[in-house]
C-alpha cells in the first residue's frame, strides 16, 4: 500500500501552529458544531493523516477539517478513494470567501433554474415552515456560542446560514410576512457571526458582519434583531476601548420603541450602558444605570414573548456579570468580587463561556485586593479549553499572570501559576 506522507497537510499545520493533538481537538469541536456530537479523534488520528495511512477521512471529519482550514480536503493533500493524486491548489490560490460565494451562487442558481424550468414543476412556495427550520438552526448557533464562544467555526457557520436565508428569497414565491421573516433570520445569523468575531477579538471582521446585519435588519423591520445588532455594536466598541462610540451605538438600541414596550429589553440596554460607563470611569452614572437596569428587570413580565437569543442569556446572572465588568474597570474590587460571586452562583449550566469569563474576572478582583493565593486558585478553576481556545479569556488570564508576577515575584504562588499554565499549553 502506498503511504506517501501528506506533506501538504504537514505544511498547513506548521504554518498555522497546529500540533497533532491540538488539530484533533479542533476537529472534534468543529464536528460538534456540525453534528451536535463531539468527534472522537486524537493525536494518533492526525498522525495517520500526515503519514498517508489515511488518504480520505470520513465525510463528517472532512467537513469539520475543511471548516477549520477554509480549504477543500484535496488542497490539504487528501485523495478521494479511487482517484490518483493530483497537484492540489496551494493555500495562496484558494480563496475561502470565493469558495463560499461560488457555493452560495451555485445553490441560488440551481434554485432559480428549478423555479423557472417550464413544464417540470410550478415555482416553489416559500412558507413559514422554511422560516421555522431556519429558527431551529439559529437556536443551535446560539447554543454553540454559549458553550464555546468566539470560535471561527461558529462565525463561519452563522454567516453561511445568513446566506442560506437570503437564497430562499429567490428560490420561490412568498408572502410579504414570510419575506420579512427571512430577512430577520438572515440578520439574526449575521449578528451571531458578528458576536462570534467580537468574542474572538476579530474586530475588523465583526464590523463587516455588523454592516450586513444592520442592512438586513432594516429590510426585516424586526425591532428585536435591530436591538441585538446595535447592542452588540456597543459591546464591541467597549471592548475596543472606545466608550464614546460604545455609548452612541448602545443608545440606538435603547431608543428603539421595543424598550418602552418590554422592560427586559430596557434592562439589558441599561445594564450594557452601565458596563460602558464603568469603562469611561463615570462612577455615579454607572451606579445609576445598574439601579435602573435592576428595576426594569423586576418590572418585566415573564409571560411576554421574547426571541430565543434573549431568553438564552439575559437574566440576573448576566446583569451581575455586566456589573462585575463595570466595577472591575472602575477599580472598585470589593464590589466587583461581590457581583462575581452573585453571577457565578446563578449562572445556568449551558453558560459555559460566561462562567469562564466571570471566574477570570473574579480572580482579577481578588488579586487586586492582595489575595494572591485565593486569586490563583480561582484562575486555575478555568478550564483548559476556555483558557487556550477563547481569545477573550486567554488574554485576561495572560494579564492575570503578569499582574501576579508583578505582585508576588518569585513566590511559590507565582511558580504554581507558571506550572499550571504550562500544563494548559501542553494540553492544547
Amino acid at each position: 500500500m502506498d503511504t506517501a506522507r501528506n506533506t501538504a497537510l504537514e505544511a498547513w499545520m506548521t504554518e498555522h501552529g497546529y500540533s497533532s493533538n491540538s488539530l484533533a481537538e479542533a476537529v472534534n469541536r468543529s464536528m460538534e458544531l456540525l453534528t451536535g456530537r463531539p468527534g472522537g479523534l486524537d493525536g494518533s488520528s492526525v498522525r495517520a493523516w500526515k503519514a498517508g495511512r489515511v488518504k480520505w477521512p470520513k465525510s463528517a471529519t472532512r467537513k469539520a477539517l475543511e471548516d477549520i482550514a477554509g480549504l477543500p480536503a484535496t488542497a490539504l493533500g487528501f485523495v478521494p478513494r479511487g482517484r490518483t493524486p493530483s497537484a492540489p491548489a496551494s493555500p495562496q490560490q484558494e480563496d475561502p470567501d470565493m469558495k463560499r460565494r461560488t457555493l452560495v451562487g451555485g445553490v441560488a442558481a440551481a434554485a432559480a433554474a428549478a423555479a423557472a424550468a417550464p413544464g417540470i414543476a410550478s415555482p416553489r412556495r416559500i412558507g413559514i415552515s422554511d422560516v421555522d427550520r431556519l429558527r431551529k438552526r439559529f437556536s443551535e448557533i446560539v447554543a454553540s456560542d454559549h458553550r464555546h464562544g468566539g470560535q471561527l467555526g461558529i462565525e463561519q457557520r452563522a454567516a453561511a446560514l445568513a446566506e442560506e436565508a437570503l437564497n430562499l428569497q429567490n428560490a420561490g414565491s412568498a408572502t410579504q410576512r414570510v419575506r420579512s421573516n427571512l430577512y430577520a433570520s438572515a440578520a439574526a445569523f449575521r449578528s451571531s457571526a458578528m458576536w462570534a468575531a467580537i468574542d474572538g477579538r476579530r474586530y475588523d471582521v465583526a464590523k463587516a458582519h455588523m454592516r450586513e446585519a444592520q442592512a438586513l435588519a432594516e429590510m426585516s423591520g424586526d425591532q428585536a434583531i435591530k436591538f441585538r445588532i446595535w447592542s452588540h455594536a456597543g459591546t464591541m466598541y467597549r471592548h475596543m476601548g472606545r466608550p464614546a462610540d460604545a455609548l452612541a451605538a448602545n443608545d440606538v438600541a435603547r431608543n428603539l420603541h421595543l424598550t418602552r414596550r418590554d422592560s427586559l429589553f430596557a434592562s439589558l440596554g441599561l445594564a450594557r450602558q452601565g458596563a460602558i460607563l464603568g469603562t469611561a470611569q463615570d462612577r455615579t452614572a454607572t451606579r445609576r444605570a445598574f439601579e435602573q437596569a435592576q428595576d426594569a428587570m423586576l418590572r418585566a413580565d415573564p409571560a411576554d414573548y421574547r426571541p430565543v437569543w434573549m431568553l438564552a442569556f439575559y437574566d440576573q446572572a448576566e446583569l451581575d456579570s455586566l456589573a462585575l465588568s463595570a466595577h472591575l474597570a472602575l477599580g472598585d474590587y470589593p464590589t466587583a468580587e461581590y457581583y462575581a460571586h452573585r453571577c457565578l452562583s446563578a449562572l445556568r449550566p449551558h453558560m459555559v463561556r460566561s462562567r469562564a469569563i466571570a471566574t477570570t474576572r473574579l480572580a482579577h478582583a481578588q488579586l487586586a485586593q492582595g489575595a494572591a493565593d485565593a486569586a490563583t486558585a480561582t484562575a486555575m478553576a478555568v478550564s483548559a479549553n476556555a483558557a487556550t481556545q477563547h481569545a477573550r479569556v486567554a488574554r485576561m488570564l495572560q494579564e492575570f499572570g503578569a499582574a501576579l508576577r508583578a505582585t508576588a515575584p518569585g513566590s511559590s504562588t507565582a511558580q504554581t501559576w507558571t506550572e499550571h499554565t504550562a500544563s494548559w499549553r501542553m494540553a492544547a
